[in-house]
Formats: C-alpha cells, structure tokens, sequence
C-alpha cells in the first residue's frame, strides 16, 4: 500500500492499541500473580488497587481506541465511507467484511466493562465475579485486536 493519510493514521492508531493490549496483559498477569481473583476484595492494599486501576483504565481505553479510531481507519484504508455511519454499523461493516467475527459482541463487552468500572457491588464475592468477567471481556478484547493486526499486514504488508 502506498504511503497515504489514511494507512499513517492507521499505523499511528494500531500503536496505540498495542500500547494499550501490552499494559492490560501486564495488568491481568499482576492480578494473577496478586491472586487478586483469590482475595477479599473489600480490603485490598495499595498496589492491589493499583493494579485494579491499571486494569480497567487499560480494558476501557483500548474498547474505546479500537471503536472510535482503529475500527474507522481501517475502514478508511479500505476505502469505505463511514463520515455518517453510526458505530452499530462500522461494526457491521467490519463483521460484513471478514475483519472482525462478532459485531453484536461489542454490547456486551462495553456492558462488562461498565459494570466493572462502574457498578459497585455489595459482596465480596460479586465483585469478584465481576473481576473474572472483566479479564475475560478484555481477553476477547485482546483478540479482536489481534485479528485486526494479522488482517491488516496480510492486506496491507508492514
């Protein structure tokens, strides 16, 4: 692919989001190495907090990089026009052409992650599950992303 606009932007926003699926890698190995998802976790420490933090800042930071930015420079690259295309159907678009398997999946990925960052559960115990369903949401996460990258150094070579 020639030197373009849109294959900078492409390449700048795919950095970011490798940026940001390397500090939540590092953020769930911590909290398995913590044995976060072992602990109380009304009474967590300060590193255990912080990695808590690092975790859910880095899960909403790349759902919200990959929706809003990589999502439409890849469509961009591809020559779509997507200037009036609400999300649901970029999602759609990237599911129609092959980029990304699930489009419906990213409603329940942003549910999880709202609940986790948001929602303050009462219980040990449901904040724990919360947590489980977190890493599991932001592994898919990670995977969506993965495909992306293969998909766009098979089309675009890099």
């Amino acid at each position: 692919m020639k030197t373009t606009m849109e294959w900078l932007a492409l390449q700048q926003v795919l950095g970011v989001c490798q940026g940001h699926e390397l500090a939540l890698l590092e953020a769930i190995e911590d909290i398995q190495l913590g044995k976060l998802i072992q602990k109380d976790l009304t009474a967590l420490g300060k590193e255990d907090r912080r990695i808590l933090d690092q975790f859910a800042y880095r899960y909403t930071r790349l759902q919200d990089d990959l929706g809003a930015k990589l999502i439409p420079a890849v469509l961009r690259a591809l020559g779509e026009e997507i200037a009036a295309m609400p999300m649901l159907d970029r999602l759609n678009k990237m599911e129609q052409l092959g980029w990304i398997e699930n489009a419906e999946i990213w409603a329940d990925l942003r549910r999880i992650r709202n609940e986790f960052t948001h929602d303050y559960p009462e219980t040990s115990a449901e904040r724990l599950e919360r947590l489980k369903f977190a890493i599991s949401a932001a592994q898919t996460i990670i995977g969506v992303l993965r495909i992306i990258r293969q998909k766009i150094q098979a089309r675009f070579g890099n």
